[in-house]
């Protein structure tokens, strides 16, 4: 077993960066260091003050055998240190484990019993990252592949066993305000929510109820107040073959989240409905729904002085929608104060320091959503201050119909249609993996984004026809040709800007 097999991601420069090297002894004759790594793995068992060599030093290190005398020792699992070193002497280590096993049986005739399965949500999705516990005869831990599946093998003929499931983390997959929309017209009896499965996803605070008290902490979640569910895991997982008494009330009776095989006889199943809390309409790990049409958050254009105090009040037409959420970045300005209309309180995260709001609403609204208080730290525009986008609480409304919508801040007046074109700065910036890029449009229309090298070549362009007001665009690294510096330019008619990214590694090439 190689400790490279270990390494995730390499490690960069312990020693900080603009070390030189002599190269010949000679007064300034020196150059940048080159920062190399090594990796050595040890049993910790075994492991004492003098057991440590450098894996520059001896190359043997840098892998460790394991044996069939391993399997008779806790279950096949080896605790192991994995060192990482530099060139110039840094190192340290990690604890984890090599987990054994004589699948094919070279270390004699393996036992012959098995368990396996499978987890997916109530409409058949898979889901992947589960750690399934074994434990009873013997103990074992498993993740759930891509498709859902694991597998026990080796287990002794029969022995009783208990298979349990579990994850938690992630809450905020696959939740959003259309959620509270959904458990809202099942609390009123308008729409009930339709399957026990879905019954439990509502039940946020785990009460065995679903109650206003689900929204609240569901809604605390979407704004980014809350990371995770107090009460709550962010997955269930129950029994595939439990059967609810009453569908309606699935806590009338203690619903089993856990399979137990006693007396194994050769091969046993185990299958889990997984049900991701908070998540009513089977939405968490898919893509995105196409929106069909956009909800225009609606203020007026304000030129701002540095300084200077301004209200800034937004309405939008809600009679046909049932919900929005979004985050806004305000830039230029201080938030003072948050002015409470239809939207009250709970439906607020406010993060001043960071210049940011997250709102989420569902209901009727009559009258002004809310009003913005803020102080001009620049002579600007309103719509240069002012941004909708998805950085913390994903920006999308719903209609009464149950159609996804984009969200868009319509600056009206004279000076709107020009201030409204903008470019926003990627976020996050410097990035690695994923960045999302945003930009206002003050009509519909084709649009170009293109990305160039600091030697000005192109390296990716996206065109596409957008709406008005805020869009964005998700840009992987992987999509450009290397870490470094990018400028993007977007390109609207006559209108055009530029702005900068760094990246810092891209992945997946």
């Amino acid at each position: 077993v190689w400790a490279s097999d270990f390494i995730a991601s390499d490690i960069g420069d312990c020693s900080g960066t603009g070390q030189e090297v002599t190269l010949d002894g000679t007064a300034g004759n020196t150059a940048p260091m080159v920062i190399e790594a090594a990796y050595s793995i040890y049993r910790d068992a075994d492991f004492g003050d003098d057991t440590y060599v450098s894996p520059f030093e001896d190359e043997t290190v840098r892998g460790l055998e394991v044996t069939c005398d391993d399997l008779d020792v806790n279950d096949g699992m080896v605790m192991v240190r994995v060192y990482a070193e530099d060139n110039v002497g840094n190192a340290d280590y990690c604890l984890t484990f090599v987990q054994v096993q004589d699948n094919n049986g070279a270390c004699g005739t393996p036992a012959p019993g098995q368990i396996a399965g499978a987890i997916a949500t109530e409409n058949n999705a898979t889901v992947e990252g589960v750690e399934v516990q074994l434990s009873g005869a013997r103990s074992m831990m498993y993740m759930t592949d891509a498709a859902g599946n694991f597998l026990f093998n080796g287990l002794q003929l029969g022995g009783d066993y208990t298979v349990t499931p579990q994850k938690d983390q992630n809450h905020l997959n696959g939740v959003s305000t259309f959620d509270l929309v959904l458990i809202s017209k099942h609390i009123l009896g308008v729409q009930p929510l339709n399957s026990a499965y879905k019954l439990i996803a509502a039940d946020v605070n785990n009460s065995k109820s679903v109650t206003t008290l689900d929204l609240i902490q569901l809604r605390k979640l979407i704004l980014n107040i809350d990371t995770e569910f107090a009460n709550n895991t962010s997955w269930r997982f129950v029994d595939a073959s439990h059967t609810f008494a009453n569908p309606s009330d699935p806590w009338a009776a203690t619903f089993p989240e856990l399979k137990n095989i006693n007396n194994l006889e050769g091969n046993g199943t185990a299958q889990f409905v997984g049900i991701k809390v908070g998540d009513v309409n089977n939405s968490a790990s898919v893509e995105a729904r196409s929106a069909t049409g956009t909800l225009a958050i609606n203020t007026a254009e304000q030129s701002m002085v540095a300084g200077n105090e301004y209200v800034v009040t937004f309405a939008a037409d809600m009679k046909d929608v049932a919900g929005y959420q979004f985050t806004m970045n305000v830039e230029n300005a201080e938030i003072v104060d948050l002015v409470y209309g239809a939207a009250k309180a709970e439906n607020f995260g406010v993060f001043s320091k960071e210049g940011v709001i997250t709102t989420s609403f569902n209901g009727e609204a009559a009258g002004d959503l809310f009003s913005l208080r803020i102080r001009a730290t620049a002579d600007v525009n309103l719509s240069e201050a002012l941004r909708v986008n998805s950085r913390y609480t994903a920006a999308e409304a719903y209609s009464t119909n149950d159609e996804q919508l984009n969200v868009a801040l319509n600056f009206t007046g004279a000076t709107a249609q020009e201030a409204a074109f903008s470019l926003t700065q990627n976020t996050p910036n410097p990035f690695q993996g994923e960045t999302v890029i945003g930009f206002n449009l003050p009509n519909a229309g084709e649009a170009t984004l293109t990305i160039q090298d600091v030697a000005g070549r192109t390296v990716k362009m996206i065109e596409g026809d957008f709406t008005k007001g805020y869009n964005q665009v998700n840009l992987n690294a992987s999509d450009l040709p290397s870490a470094g510096v990018f400028f993007y330019t977007l390109t609207a008619g006559e209108l055009s800007a530029t702005k900068k990214m760094i990246v810092i590694d891209a992945v997946n090439r």
